[in-house]
């Protein structure tokens, strides 16, 4: 089964995409880090990525469905993957379906995780890491059980991401909205689209997932 994950940046797709792979044996596809990985294979398409990438421009929509492309063409692929990243405009979604209908594979599931975006904002801006083993806290959810100290090595230094700021994320939502809103229509039309409230608990936005996909 292939599917994509719809949501905005803070959202949660990352963490149910990891509980989706170990449940039903997906690949999670994140264009940045297949983008990476072909260019460091040396591969065709992986220098022209190179090349655009190495004059500071974006890489064209060609260059990231040819790496997709080639990524599923592995056998890692073939129980389904999750799109992460990717499609963001409607575009890159109709030139993912043409390839799809190449490899004789479709898109099963265009799934929405909804999140409003004042919780969003809080839940990013609160962010901080533990500088020596990069585990993950929060201002509000997720405080070191010892302050200051962190659970997972005892390191007592934490930072956070110097774009993890309320403006930053403002104009990532402004900018997810204004690409991204016109996918929902896109697949509602197809009749593979679902919504999932991203505002309840981790474990609950994994059940409602799993009740979608079976």
């Amino acid at each position: 089964m292939d599917l994509v994950l719809l949501g905005p940046p803070g959202g949660g797709k990352g963490t149910q995409a990891k509980r989706l792979m170990e449940k039903y044996g997906l690949v999670q596809l994140s264009t940045g880090d297949m983008l990476r990985a072909a260019v460091a294979s040396g591969s065709a398409v992986g220098k022209k990525a190179k090349a655009v990438m190495d004059a500071g421009q974006l890489v064209s929509d060609d260059i990231v469905i040819a790496i997709i492309d080639d990524r599923l063409d592995a056998p890692d692929t073939k129980n389904g993957v999750i799109f992460d990243g990717f499609p963001r405009t409607v575009a890159q979604a109709e030139a993912l379906d043409a390839m799809m209908v190449r490899k004789g594979r479709k898109l099963d599931y265009a799934i929405e995780i909804r999140v409003p975006d004042e919780p969003i904002v809080e839940r990013i801006t609160g962010r901080f890491t533990c500088a020596k083993c990069g585990a993950g806290y929060h201002d509000k959810f997720q405080q070191p059980k010892a302050a200051g100290v962190c659970d997972s090595c005892g390191g007592t230094e934490f930072i956070r991401r110097a774009d993890d700021n309320a403006e930053t994320v403002h104009k990532r939502l402004d900018a997810y909205h204004a690409q991204t809103a016109p996918l929902l229509p896109y697949y509602q039309a197809k009749g593979n689209y679902h919504l999932v409230d991203g505002t309840k608990d981790i474990a609950e936005v994994t059940k409602d997932l799993e009740k979608i996909l079976g």
